[in-house]
């Protein structure tokens, strides 16, 4: 289903690229923002779940772990 983008603020000068590389190429300013953004996305891989889970392990290894057991006595304890 097509959608609409609306991207604000953008730079003079970055506009004014857009369109020189649109008309280099024959599409107008949006079609060659469409094809900008479908290459980009097109070359991104979306990461599995076992990396996004090493990446987490990697940025909370130096952080000190409380074994899950310790917890839950805790939270029952305190009832």
């Amino acid at each position: 289903m097509p959608g609409n983008l609306h991207v604000r603020n953008l730079d003079d000068e970055l506009i004014v690229k857009l369109k020189i590389r649109a008309a280099r190429h024959g599409r107008s300013a949006e079609a060659e923002h469409r094809e900008i953004l479908r290459q980009a996305l097109q070359a991104e891989v979306e990461p599995t779940f076992d990396d996004l889970a090493l990446d987490l392990r990697r940025l909370t290894a130096s952080r000190q772990q409380t074994p899950s057991e310790v917890l839950l006595r805790e939270g029952r304890d305190e009832r």
